[in-house]
């Protein structure tokens, strides 16, 4: 099956802008990771945000088709990880669009999560929410993503989050986030309710479903199981590069993660990577939660080639003193440092992202997964399909790639929800 070429292009100008600072703060990202494994529990997230939690309207809009409310309030990772989210990011802003008339006795709502370059509403609003009210009477709330719209930091260019970090306080973020939405619509008399998004608004809506402990319609469209996916490929070879080369400063901090803070052995005077921080990583892994060190070491076989590759480069360097020679020598340093950078950035990434260290849905069959044929820029290959993570759910194909999908098909996302929505009272109406 080809791949789309527009989906290669869009991959690579993405790429070389993110992430501009690094990791960010290593004691950020320790507090990160110690929290990822609450809100992974549903058991224990679904007691940090409470039924009765403060939301506010602040604007009522009447329109010819429909009624559109806006409001805010604070976002409840503020509570539990204080000084992690920006200023510009701790008042959460939605807008709800409702029909001024429902033709049964339900008032569905779906909220909907932002894409990757999706500020403020009029995107979502536009293409999803007042379509949906035509054809379905079904009310949207939309919730701006923090660091972006209103809830960008001034010194964040457009959509390219600054730091690897600001992706998981996002992730983290939105799943309080949505909870609360989903206390107050549900106080409000709304129902049934569910969730989706776009490309990376997928993949939180899909985050945020995992925590609610009732019965919820999930539709992720253009997501997959795991962020890795996008920034762990080899066209991501020079931000991998740059994340080694700034983590030293880090590792001592990141208790919680062994396996991380062994893998990369950095000599301060050339930056290459050890023989032995390789072998550490194979043999120390002993605090990483078992799924996520199925997730980082699935591929190990491939680890005694990387060894064999540092044992071959090794002996020989020393016969290696022509120029023709040290050209070679170097090349080899920097297709490991590739590999291995690549991988480091996979096994964070996963243990922050992927799905399957959250808890599963409570009915996979009310998720239906619509995902592109020829899509290149959320590669799944290599990648566990959320078939096997969630049984029972639903994976739709669309043909295409990622960008063309997301231009052209926005009614088979929406007729994605209709279904979802409809499953769920067949099961569960009263």
């Amino acid at each position: 099956m080809g791949v789309s070429k527009l989906d290669v292009l869009y991959r690579k100008l993405l790429l070389t802008k993110l992430f501009i600072r690094g990791w960010g703060k290593p004691e950020d990202l320790k507090r990160i990771f110690e929290f990822r494994k609450i809100i992974g529990n549903r058991e224990k997230c679904q007691t940090l945000v409470s039924k009765d939690y403060p939301v506010f309207i602040d604007k009522v809009e009447e329109q010819s088709d429909c009624k559109i409310l806006e409001g805010h309030f604070i976002s409840p990772l503020a509570h539990y990880v204080p000084g992690i989210l920006p200023v510009e990011s701790l008042v959460a802003r939605f807008q709800f669009i409702i029909p001024k008339r429902w033709n049964s006795k339900y008032r569905p709502v779906c909220i909907h999560l932002a894409g990757t370059g999706d500020h403020h509403f009029w995107r979502r609003r536009t293409l999803m929410a007042r379509p949906m009210i035509k054809e379905a009477c079904m009310a949207s709330l939309l919730l701006e993503n923090p660091y972006y719209g209103c809830r960008k930091p001034k010194d964040q260019l457009r959509s390219c989050l600054k730091n690897v970090s600001d992706l998981f306080v996002m992730g983290g973020a939105l799943v309080l986030e949505s909870a609360a939405l989903l206390h107050w619509l549900e106080r409000e008399g709304y129902g049934p309710l569910g969730m989706t998004g776009i490309s990376m608004g997928g993949h939180m809506a899909s985050l945020a479903v995992t925590n609610w402990p009732k019965p919820l319609p999930l539709i992720p469209c253009l997501s997959w199981s795991t962020a890795s996916a996008v920034f762990t490929t080899t066209d991501s070879f020079k931000m991998g590069q740059d994340f080694v080369k700034n983590f030293p400063d880090s590792v001592d901090s990141l208790e919680d993660v062994d396996v991380t803070s062994r893998m990369f052995d950095l000599d301060s005077s050339n930056k290459t990577l050890s023989k032995e921080a390789v072998h550490s990583f194979t043999t120390n892994k002993s605090t990483l939660s078992a799924s996520s060190e199925r997730l980082l070491i699935q591929d190990a076989p491939k680890m005694q080639c990387i060894n064999q590759t540092f044992s071959t480069s090794s002996n020989n360097s020393k016969d290696l003193s022509s120029p023709q020679g040290h050209r070679i020598n170097k090349r080899r340093k920097s297709d490991t440092l590739q590999r291995e950078s690549l991988r480091f950035m996979k096994g964070v990434m996963d243990e922050c992202t992927h799905v399957a260290n959250f808890s599963v849905p409570v009915d996979p069959s009310l998720i239906i997964v619509v995902q592109a044929k020829e899509d290149a820029y959320i590669p799944r290959t290599g990648v566990r399909s959320l078939q096997e993570i969630w049984p029972g759910c639903e994976i739709r194909y669309l043909d295409g790639g990622h960008i063309s999908a997301y231009l052209f098909k926005q009614g088979l996302f929406r007729q994605a929800i209709y279904d979802a929505f409809d499953r769920f009272l067949q099961k569960y109406a009263v």
